[in-house]
């Protein structure tokens, strides 16, 4: 997985040095600062592009997150990111920020994923912090692709499948998928039912889902579409590392060292 931005609310009191010298000394120090409390974190799952070989591709993900207000606005966020996998299964992924789709703010790449299963590696590069962290790539297994998979569903949900047919996307044959899930009240503290849907259309060819659209109450509209499709070895260099990034290689094991006997 991939990860998203994250925005948190903070809340500074900073009290003047006159007013916290003026204490009385048994009072507990004033802190300067109070920690942040609440917020929530959000996680957009996008296109999965598994480790296939002998199937090279270029492309574009563009994603878009609609999410309804309680006063019937509404917020969109966009962004487009590339995506490349080359004839190895070496799998090349941007991460941009999801910006309003206006024109004023610009979406940057924040992280910048390698993976390999030949030799096994990861790196996932913050270009800003110039660094890339090296961990350990274990491809999943090949179940069958563009199956949306089982989801953890709460107690009591049922979900139905629905077969759309075929169509093609970007000269590419694809099947669709729908998926309904409905939570009955009152089983996760909802006082009323709540009904998602989920749709995939897949590319048996490259094995990725082409389409993915996810209409849920709880975290919005969020749909995901590959585009400007190229077929063939990418550009070789998309699977090195940058050039003079430095490498946290996250497989060692830390070295803790022992406390130090103090002196007599």
């Amino acid at each position: 997985m991939k990860r998203i931005p994250i925005f948190f609310l903070s809340v500074f009191l900073i009290l003047p040095i006159s007013f916290s010298l003026a204490q009385a000394p048994q009072q507990p120090p004033q802190q300067s600062q109070r920690p942040p409390d609440g917020g929530t974190r959000e996680v957009l799952i996008s296109i999965l592009i598994p480790s296939i070989p002998n199937v090279p591709f270029a492309a574009t993900v563009d994603t878009e997150w609609i999410r309804q207000l309680p006063d019937g606005s509404s917020i969109t966020l966009k962004n487009h990111r590339a995506i490349a996998r080359d004839a190895a299964g070496r799998i090349f992924q941007e991460r941009r920020a999801l910006v309003p789709d206006d024109g004023k703010a610009k979406s940057g790449v924040t992280q910048i994923e390698i993976s390999d299963p030949v030799s096994h590696e990861l790196y996932i590069c913050i270009p800003y912090e110039r660094t890339c962290q090296l961990e350990e790539f274990s491809p999943r297994e090949s179940a069958p692709y563009g199956a949306p998979g089982k989801v953890h569903m709460a107690q009591g949900a049922s979900s139905e499948s629905e077969d759309l047919g075929k169509q093609s996307i970007g000269g590419l044959e694809t099947t669709g998928t729908r998926e309904t899930t409905v939570i009955p009240a009152n089983t996760i503290g909802n006082n009323s039912p709540l009904i998602s849907k989920r749709e995939f259309w897949f590319s048996p060819k490259l094995g990725v889902n082409l389409v993915s659209k996810r209409q849920d109450p709880l975290s919005g509209t969020q749909n995901f579409e590959v585009s400007d499709i190229a077929l063939g070895d990418p550009d070789a260099k998309l699977f090195e590392v940058p050039s003079g990034f430095k490498i946290l290689d996250l497989r060692k094991p830390l070295e803790i060292s022992s406390p130090q006997a103090s002196p007599n």
